[in-house]
């Protein structure tokens, strides 16, 4: 039996192959957790021509259920509050209760010159990477009391800890995460849920590539001089894998971190956190 069987785990945003969110679903579910895995309809956000995001979000629960874990797939919008509410309900339906929420959703709105950002971008920002978060967070806790506990596990950035240039929105609302994940910390660990800010550094995600390129462009440079200059920085001279990422969170969903709550945990090959 894994360290986690018997319990029910929520991730957001994992329906990208090279993603954070499919990585930890997959991670979670080699413990022996049931896997809820969400994300918004539409085109997937690879630049590969991949299916659309249900379709791979399928494929993702179908994959999880050959083995000893069930898995189900639900479309979520996590800044529509509706969504959040059906989604925890129909997990409730399915698997009975809530012991797991892996805030994975995240948008890289409003990622440019700081001057050029607009209103909306840091609205959709703040939609995405707080908002978001904050009503999952509300929407389980609920059933988590009732289980007698629970762990919630936001996933932020080294931009939750520093800054980045041309990062602006995404690092405010990165910082904003940690706050929250604090304060759920602080007000919750007396009914036995944990909450803690899992950091990623650069790792080689669909969206990180994404920014490679955007960087590239903006300067005129090929993409393999922009590795080389963010990458610079890192201890490991490289970035890392969604599975890094992933087995930080198994680690903080497990029983091993049963007195760690309202930590920020660096996944990052030592990279510098900046201002």
């Amino acid at each position: 039996m894994g360290t986690l069987t018997g319990k029910t785990a929520i991730v957001t945003g994992a329906s990208a192959l090279r993603g954070i969110g499919r990585a930890t679903a997959i991670r979670l579910a080699r413990d022996g957790a049931d896997i809820v895995v969400t994300d918004i309809d539409g085109a997937s956000a690879s630049p590969d021509g991949l299916p659309a995001k249900m379709s791979l979000l399928d494929e993702l629960a179908a994959e999880i259920s050959q083995g000893p874990s069930r898995a189900i797939a639900v479309r979520l919008d996590v800044t529509r509050q509706a969504d959040v509410q059906d989604c925890v309900a129909k997990t409730v339906s399915e698997f009975g209760g809530i012991d797991i929420l892996v805030n994975n959703a995240g948008s890289l709105a409003g990622s440019q010159n700081f001057l050029s950002t607009t209103p909306e971008q840091w609205e959709c920002s703040f939609d995405v990477n707080l908002l978001g978060p904050m009503m999952m967070a509300q929407a389980v806790i609920p059933e988590m009391r009732k289980a007698g506990g629970g762990r919630i596990i936001n996933i932020g950035s080294t931009g939750s800890l520093g800054a980045e240039p041309g990062f602006g929105a995404y690092t405010a609302m990165k910082h904003g995460l940690a706050g929250l994940s604090k304060t759920i910390a602080a007000e919750f660990g007396v009914d036995g849920i944990l909450c803690n800010t899992v950091c990623p550094g650069y790792i080689a995600t669909d969206m990180h590539l994404a920014a490679n390129q955007r960087l590239a462009a903006e300067h005129n440079l090929p993409l393999d001089e922009i590795k080389a200059q963010r990458y610079a920085a890192v201890a490991l001279r490289d970035a890392g894998l969604p599975m890094d990422v992933a087995n930080a969170v198994a680690y903080l969903a497990g029983p091993q971190a049963n007195y760690v709550t309202g930590i920020n945990f660096p996944v990052a090959g030592g990279v510098p956190f900046g201002i």
